[in-house]
C-alpha cells in the first residue's frame, strides 16, 4: 500500500489579511452547483465555495490532499482509501462526514442530476448501474466510519486522484441540496474558503470570507464582489481608473496591443501558458454533419492563421484536440490543410455541390462574434451558408447539451481548458460517449465505442514507468478521432490576466492552471490598513 500525506504549502512573504476586490463579467453566472457548473466563469468561483478530497498546490498542477488528510492506494491501483480531516464544517455549521462524500458522488452520477461531469466517475464500481437507473448509489463507495471513505474501482484508473480534485467531486451537504432542490446552484453551501453572501441577478455576486475555514491563514481577502453586466472595454477603463481589480473577461482584443505597448499597463499583465484548445463542433447526429465528407470539408475550409490574427497572435493554429504542451500531443501529425477547393470537392462527393444552410452558435462576448464571422466567411467560400446565433454563454452551453440544439458551435470563451493536466481529460467529457448526453459537454454528440474502449485501456496503465507508452496510446486515439472529424481544432491560446496595482500574490496565482481568472483563495491586496 502507498501512503501519502499532505505536503506543506509553500508561501512567500506573508500577505496582508483583509480587503475587498472587484471582478467584472459581462454575463451573469449560470449556477454555483459543483455538480452542474462547467464553464470557465464559474469554475473557480465554485472552487472557492467548495472543497474536494484532493486539490492542487496553488498556482501549479501538483496534486495535494484537501478534505482528505491522507490516502492509500492498493497495489493493483483499484482501491483508494481516504482519511478525512478533523474540524471541517460546512457553511451551515454542520461537521463534514464520510457520508457527505458518498452522497456527493452518488448525486453527481445520478442521471436525474444531469451533471456534465458524470462520466469522469465511470471507473467507480457500480457506475453503470447508477448511470442506467438500475441503482441510486455507487456500490464502490463505502464509509467504514465517519472519517473514512473507501472507493473501489472496476478498473485501474491512472487519472483517479485528478478526478477527485474536480469540481464535480466537491462535497455538498444533503440537507442543503434537498432544501433548495433545483435552486441549490443559487444557494450554494460548501466547506470552502468563501461563502455566498449576496447574489443579485444581473448585477452582482458577493463572496465573503469563511471565518471558520479549516485551512489556517486563508483566504486573505475579506470579500470578493463580482460585478455583472460589464462590457470588457468598460471594465478595462474602470481598472485603469482604480475601480476594478480584475477584468474577468480578459483584455479586450481591440485593446490588447494598446495595453501591451504601454509599459505601465503591461506591468499589470501576467502571461502564462494554458492547456487550451478552441474548436468548432459539428453535431454528427444532425444532417448534413452526419456525413464524414462534410465534416472533413469544414476542417479544410477554415483559415486558422487568419483567425489567430484576429486575436493579435495570442495563440497558435491547432490541428488536433490536444494542445502542444499536453503529454500525448502528436508532434508530427499534420491534420487537415487549409484547402477551400479540396473542401468544395468533398461537398460535391457528399451530394452537396450547391452547399447547404446551417447555424453557427457563438458566445456574444468580443472577440467571439468576430471569430464566428471569419468562420462564416470561410464556410461561405465553399458554399456553406451559416447564420450566426450570438448568445450569452449559458444559452450556448444549453444548446450544445441538447441533441438537436446546435448544428455547429464555435467554442471560444467556453473552449476547453484542461480540468487536470492529463490527455484523458480532453476525451471523456467532450469527445467520449459519456459526454454525449443531455446537459453534457460533447457538443458534437460524437460517440465511438471502440475509442472509448481504447481510452479505458490507456487509463489502465497506472505504472509511472509506462507513462510514455500511455501517452502514445492517447496520441493515437486523438489522431483517429480526427479521421472522423467531429471537430475543427482552431487554435491553442495563451493566457493573459490583467490586475490592478494593489493586487498581490505570486504570478502563478494569476495564471493558475485550474483557477480562472485567478486563484481567489491565495491572492491579497496591498492597501489593507
Amino acid at each position: 500500500m502507498l501512503a501519502v500525506g499532505a505536503p506543506a504549502i509553500a508561501q512567500e512573504a506573508a500577505p496582508k489579511a483583509g480587503g475587498d476586490i472587484v471582478i467584472t463579467y459581462k454575463d451573469d453566472v449560470a449556477t454555483l452547483d459543483p455538480a452542474i457548473g462547467y464553464d470557465w466563469q464559474n469554475w473557480s468561483m465554485i472552487k472557492s465555495l467548495f472543497d474536494a478530497l484532493m486539490d492542487y498546490e496553488p498556482g501549479t498542477t501538483e496534486l495535494r490532499p484537501d478534505l482528505a488528510e491522507s490516502y492509500e492506494i492498493s497495489d493493483d491501483g483499484t482501491v483508494f482509501t481516504f482519511h478525512l480531516r478533523d474540524g471541517v464544517t460546512f457553511h451551515n455549521g454542520r461537521a463534514l462526514t464520510a457520508e457527505d462524500v458518498k452522497y456527493t458522488l452518488d448525486r453527481v452520477t445520478n442521471p436525474e442530476t444531469q451533471s456534465p461531469g458524470a462520466g469522469f466517475f465511470g471507473s467507480i464500481k457500480g457506475y453503470d448501474d447508477v448511470a442506467t437507473g438500475k441503482a441510486t448509489s455507487l456500490s464502490g463507495v463505502t464509509t467504514p466510519d465517519a472519517r473514512t471513505v473507501r472507493i473501489e474501482l472496476s478498473r485501474p484508473d491512472a487519472t483517479f486522484l485528478h478526478v477527485m480534485a474536480l469540481n464535480f467531486a466537491h462535497v455538498v451537504p444533503r440537507e442543503a441540496v434537498e432544501e433548495f432542490g433545483p435552486d441549490f446552484g443559487r444557494h450554494p453551501v460548501g466547506t470552502g474558503a468563501f461563502k455566498l453572501a449576496d447574489w443579485t441577478l444581473g448585477q452582482q455576486l458577493v463572496f465573503e470570507k469563511n471565518a471558520n475555514y479549516w485551512r489556517q491563514g486563508v483566504p486573505y481577502l475579506d470579500s470578493i464582489t463580482f460585478q455583472i453586466g460589464q462590457e470588457p472595454i468598460v471594465a478595462l477603463l474602470r481598472l485603469q481608473q482604480g475601480e476594478v481589480d480584475i477584468p474577468g473577461d480578459g483584455i479586450p482584443p481591440a485593446k490588447f496591443q494598446e495595453v501591451m505597448n504601454d509599459p505601465e499597463q503591461k506591468a499589470r499583465v501576467v502571461e502564462g501558458g494554458q492547456l487550451h484548445t478552441g474548436y468548432v463542433t459539428m453535431n454528427v447526429r444532425m444532417e448534413p454533419f452526419d456525413k464524414l465528407p462534410v465534416r472533413k470539408a469544414v476542417n479544410m475550409a477554415i483559415n486558422k492563421d487568419r483567425i489567430v490574427q484576429i486575436i493579435n497572435g495570442r495563440a497558435v493554429p491547432a490541428n488536433q484536440p490536444l494542445p502542444p504542451s499536453m503529454p500525448g500531443y502528436v508532434k508530427d501529425y499534420e491534420g487537415y490543410a487549409y484547402d477551400p477547393e479540396g473542401a468544395k470537392a468533398l461537398l460535391a462527393e457528399a451530394g452537396l455541390a450547391d452547399g447547404f444552410d446551417t447555424e453557427l452558435y457563438v458566445m456574444n462576448t468580443d472577440p467571439q462574434p468576430r471569430i464566428a464571422q471569419a468562420i462564416q466567411q470561410d464556410l461561405a467560400a465553399i458554399g456553406i451558408r451559416a447564420s450566426i446565433r450570438s448568445l450569452a454563454q449559458a444559452n450556448v452551453i444549453e444548446a450544445g447539451g441538447t441533441e438537436d440544439g446546435a448544428p455547429m458551435i464555435w467554442s471560444g470563451g467556453m473552449a476547453w481548458i484542461a480540468d487536470f493536466p492529463d490527455p484523458s481529460n480532453f476525451y471523456g467529457p467532450i469527445l467520449g460517449c459519456a459526454g454525449a448526453v443531455p446537459g453534457g459537454w460533447n457538443w458534437s454528440w460524437y460517440c465511438n465505442e471502440a475509442l472509448d474502449a481504447r481510452a479505458a485501456e490507456a487509463d489502465a496503465i497506472v505504472d509511472p514507468a509506462r507513462a510514455e507508452e500511455r501517452y502514445a496510446a492517447w496520441g493515437s486515439i486523438y489522431t483517429d478521432i480526427m479521421k472522423d472529424a467531429p471537430w475543427v481544432p482552431v487554435f491553442n491560446e495563451q493566457r493573459f490576466t490583467m490586475k490592478s496595482a494593489r493586487m498581490q500574490g505570486a504570478d502563478n496565482l494569476f495564471v493558475d492552471p485550474v483557477h480562472i481568472p485567478i486563484n481567489y483563495d491565495y491572492v491579497s491586496v496591498s492597501d489593507v490598513q
